[in-house]
């Protein structure tokens, strides 16, 4: 299964249009975003770890008035990006070497650590923690409970991982986040499993 992570960006580098396309505009995750920008204070930035083609997160924060700072591996979404966001920041980096220099009021990792390995998942709360300023928020995604899986995107193999929710929590605190809100496969999400935290 480290082979298929290892061959999620150039899935996404392949079909960035047409994931660009079926992600759209629809946004399940609206009430779970406005309680993240809830946290934020006037004028904040914030960091979007896999933010993709910019819709319909990182352009609804921007519409918001949050300054965006978009970090996606594939240079492919990012130019999707572009358009969708003009006066954002945005940068072509694996977020698993992620070194901005720059501390932000809200860190949004949806839909996009969970296609690490369970080692690097653990590896991104220490780099939450350095791109977090004292209050940040910081809202992310994962599978219900340690393990594996493979979905299919475009007839190619698809990686997903987790870990287990009380290792996420023990992450969070070790790192210096606490934890403000968490629901395991939220039906009013697509059930999605979703973690709100704040840094300390």
């Amino acid at each position: 299964m480290k082979k298929d992570a290892g061959q999620i960006i150039g899935l996404y580098r392949r079909n960035a249009q047409v994931w660009a396309d079926l992600r759209g505009s629809a946004m399940p995750e609206r009430r779970w975003l406005q309680k993240f920008m809830d946290l934020l204070p006037n004028a904040s930035s914030v960091l979007d770890l896999g933010c993709g083609s910019g819709r319909p997160i990182a352009q609804h924060l921007s519409k918001n008035g949050v300054n965006v700072i978009g970090v996606d591996a594939s240079p492919e979404l990012i130019e999707i990006a572009r358009k969708t966001l003009p006066d954002a920041q945005l940068v072509v980096a694996d977020m698993r070497h992620l070194r901005l220099g720059a501390r932000t009021d809200g860190i949004v990792a949806w839909n996009s650590t969970f296609h690490l390995t369970p080692e690097d998942q653990r590896r991104m709360f220490p780099i939450f923690a350095r791109h977090a300023k004292k209050g940040a928020a910081l809202i992310f995604t994962s599978g219900s409970r340690h393990g594996d899986a493979i979905g299919v995107f475009e007839g190619e193999p698809l990686y997903h991982a987790s870990l287990d929710p009380e290792e996420y929590r023990s992450l969070l605190d070790q790192n210096g986040f606490d934890l403000i809100d968490y629901v395991l496969e939220d039906p009013d999400c697509g059930y999605h499993s979703v973690w709100l935290a704040r840094s300390t």
